[in-house]
């Protein structure tokens, strides 16, 4: 938004300079980004005219003028200009002015003609060719025949002002126009504001009889506002309304254009004007596009809309886009008569996927993308029939058409003082709240202690307590609340408990070789199927979204495997036949008369085929043993004790292969080989082992992260005890009898055989365990050691039957 400083005088009085101001908006939350002169760099540029034509005598394109700037001297200018003739006035650039692209104007020769000065065109003097009226765009500016001679241009033109360029934020929407940022000037100055005068002189017939508004879609559509303005002369608006839209960055078009464009620029409310007598059976209808309904908008272009777009349409058919652009059929010519003037609230989405999709967005539907005030569309009808009146000797009809279902109500909020001094950190006296609150056009009323503010239609924006504080603070002054150092206790910046532990155990799963992925927590219901889960399944219980994005991504994850094995799948699809991943991520399990699901952190991890091979280590297959492995050098960095792999069934795995992971007797997740249907189901050529912990499950068994031990001093003793078992008998069970016989002194064992054979027993395993014995305060002897074997022999014996191997 470019605000004038000269016009923005007109609505409220400013003492203070262009730069000063910008720096009082930006510090009250209306971001001035730059502040510019329209004049800078002219110099020495005065209105003129051409008195005197001649062809110049050594070249075909050059002409020579006889210029006077004051009826009295002249002035001979050689230039090449084509669209000048005698009687013209014209800016004149005397000798020694100065132009904005730095160029000083020097006596020259010019083929051998002396020339005193230059005749200057708009782009000379600094105005964009495209914010000029068409005929003014090429060649030198033609100045109306009415201009007094020898007046400085900067004056002339206008351009002795200065523009402040405005960076909105989106919730500002009330600032798109000079009445809007009046109204923050003045309660900044503390001063009053003007609006514009509006005074429609209504005659002869009743609008009422010469239109018709209907509104079939409420819902996009809150309010249409219309006028009929007839007799109407088009021609071109004058001087001032032309240099303030071109201040603004719009191009002045005619008159009834020019007033519909200088009212929104004013009040913020964007204006259509359709040609009256262009509109079929006069009758307004705004409603949704049909499938594929064609238009042809102002620019000329064939567009063909949707059924997410509202129309403006008459009896055949759409006449404009609302709040976009309007209709090439009933746009306003030089034969235009009688106005049909449109003042309408469009709802802020629809005006924004629409100018998105049409590729159209313009100055009306920025406003409405921000929401305007529904509150001024019949002001900004009145002002534009009044503008049409003076300017173009319209003769305003009777009455008004106020297509209005649902009129709004203003929200009113409770505003506490207190609470206004614990947000912002000062005392604020409860009367420079009202008047600060008073000044932006909020009504205030007193209900004890607190405040009940009534907040204005044109500020959407502002509906809580904490928005009516923002309000107080930045009129207030930021700058006012004073610089304190921070308060309170001190804490050292860190890591969680539960952040370090995650953070941990990605980086202990790198280091084993996995790779860290991220997917969607949205996921396809048919997943459930694929992963073999009964109907019955708790995994089945989603939450379903209410919008999704496709079929593909229609239900919040309850398992992370099923993404894991697509990442496997695609790399398997890309000829990447080996992998392990992971993921630590969030499900979602949906809960009876619960509107959100219950969220928890999942680690899953996914192996698929074997290791890469080195030239110091052979490739091994990435099996449950490995990923058990991996699973135990991870539980035993983050500190996690009494580690069981337990016999388990699950639908998902293979039967016989998978087994259940518990930590001081509860369950906290699954590792195992994959069913073959699911393998199937994923179109993986390779087993594959998953596993699947609950973070949650695992922090609350309560982690002993590992400490600091001292060295120990005493050797170590080694024993090696073989034993023959039936084959059905489970090695941890098996291990934990070692344990529980052995006592403290027993710090470590390990399998390290197990066979099957002739010199076995069928039915029968021989299982060989390796021993390592050591204490802290003395250096074993072998009786005591030999007395722990035969403990441990004598259990297993006890138990499972087992007999030493001989």
């Amino acid at each position: 938004m470019n605000v004038s400083y000269k016009w923005l005088q007109d609505y409220v009085d400013i003492n203070i300079s262009p730069q000063e101001l910008a720096d009082r908006l930006t510090m009250a939350g209306v971001a001035v980004e730059n502040v510019h002169y329209l004049g800078e760099g002219i110099s020495d540029v005065v209105t003129g005219q051409i008195l005197k034509i001649d062809p110049h005598p050594n070249a075909d394109k050059l002409v020579i003028c006889q210029v006077t700037t004051d009826g009295e001297d002249r002035h001979q200018i050689v230039t090449g200009a084509t669209n000048i003739r005698e009687g013209h006035k014209i800016p004149v650039a005397k000798v020694g002015a100065k132009l904005p692209n730095g160029l000083v104007i020097k006596k020259a020769k010019l083929r051998g003609e002396p020339s005193h000065g230059m005749l200057c065109s708009g782009q000379e003097l600094g105005i964009e060719a495209g914010l000029m009226p068409p005929e003014q765009q090429n060649g030198i500016m033609i100045l109306p025949e009415d201009t007094t001679l020898n007046i400085n241009i900067i004056e002339y033109l206008g351009l002795d002002d200065y523009i402040l360029e405005l960076d909105l934020t989106p919730n500002r929407g009330d600032c798109l126009s000079m009445i809007g940022v009046a109204r923050e000037v003045a309660s900044l100055l503390n001063v009053e504001m003007r609006m514009p005068e509006t005074v429609v002189k209504e005659e002869g017939e009743e609008t009422a009889n010469l239109a018709k508004i209907d509104i079939e879609a409420p819902e996009l559509c809150r309010r249409y506002v219309a006028r009929v303005v007839k007799g109407v002369k088009i021609n071109s608006s004058p001087s001032w309304m032309q240099q303030r839209l071109m201040a603004a960055g719009i191009r002045p078009i005619n008159n009834i254009v020019d007033v519909t464009n200088y009212v929104m620029l004013e009040l913020g409310q964007p204006l259509h004007a359709f040609d009256y007598q262009n509109l079929a059976e006069h009758h307004i209808i705004v409603r949704r596009a049909k499938k594929d309904e064609p238009i042809k908008t102002l620019d000329e272009a064939e567009r063909k809309l949707n059924e997410s777009m509202l129309t403006i349409c008459d009896a055949n058919g759409p006449v404009a886009v609302a709040g976009v652009m309007g209709g090439y059929e009933s746009e306003v010519t030089d034969e235009t008569k009688d106005i049909l003037i449109e003042s309408a609230y469009f709802d802020p989405v629809s005006v924004r996927r629409t100018a998105k999709a049409l590729g159209m967005r313009s100055e009306s539907s920025a406003r409405f993308e921000k929401g305007i005030d529904i509150g001024g569309c019949v002001r900004a009808a009145d002002r534009a029939a009044h503008l049409m009146q003076q300017l173009a000797s319209g003769t305003v009809t009777k009455g008004i058409i106020d297509n209005y279902p649902e009129p709004a109500v203003k929200k009113t909020v409770k505003l506490r003082p207190s609470r206004v001094e614990h947000i912002l950190g000062i005392p604020v006296e409860k009367s420079k709240i009202v008047d600060i609150l008073t000044s932006i056009q909020f009504q205030v009323q007193e209900e004890g202690e607190n405040l009940m503010v009534t907040v204005p239609t044109f500020r959407p924006d502002v509906s809580i307590e904490a928005d009516l504080i923002e309000e107080v603070a930045r009129i207030y002054g930021y700058n006012q609340v004073p610089d304190t150092l921070i308060y309170g206790p001190n804490t050292q910046g860190k890591r969680s408990e539960s952040q370090q532990l995650l953070y941990d155990i990605r980086n202990i799963l790198v280091g084993c070789g996995l790779s860290e992925v991220i997917t969607y927590g949205f996921v396809n219901p048919k997943v459930f199927d694929m992963m073999n889960l009964p109907e019955d399944s708790r995994f089945r219980n989603v939450m379903a979204l209410q919008n999704p994005l496709s079929e593909e991504h229609s239900v919040m994850r309850t398992v992370l495997v099923p993404n894991l094995l697509e990442v496997i799948q695609k790399n398997q699809n890309r000829q990447t036949q080996n992998g392990a991943v992971f993921e630590i991520g969030r499900v979602f399990y949906s809960e009876e008369g619960q509107s959100l699901p219950n969220e928890r952190s999942v680690l899953a991890m996914v192996f698929s085929g074997n290791t890469e091979k080195s030239w110091n280590n052979d490739s091994e297959p990435m099996d449950y043993y490995f990923a058990k492995g991996v699973l135990e050098r991870l539980f035993a960095a983050i500190g996690l004790k009494d580690i069981n792999f337990v016999r388990y069934s699950d639908p998902s795995f293979h039967p016989g292969r998978v087994a259940a992971i518990k930590s001081a007797g509860e369950m906290i997740g699954v590792l195992g080989e994959l069913h073959p249907n699911v393998l199937e189901n994923y179109g993986l050529n390779h087993k594959a082992v998953a596993c699947k912990v609950d973070l949650q499950d695992l922090m609350d068994t309560g982690l002993q992260r590992p400490k600091y031990q001292q060295l120990p001093k005493f050797p170590a003793v080694d024993r090696d005890l073989a034993v023959v078992v039936k084959q059905d008998v489970n090695t941890q069970d098996m291990l934990e009898v070692i344990y529980k016989a052995a006592g403290k002194i027993l710090t470590s064992v390990k399998v390290f055989d197990v066979y099957q054979g002739e010199q076995v027993p069928e039915g029968c395993k021989s299982q060989a365990f390796s021993l390592l014995f050591q204490a802290s305060d003395r250096t074993l002897k072998d009786e005591e050691v030999t007395k722990q074997t035969d403990k441990i022999a004598q259990a297993l014996n006890k138990e499972f039957d087992a007999e030493l191997r001989k």
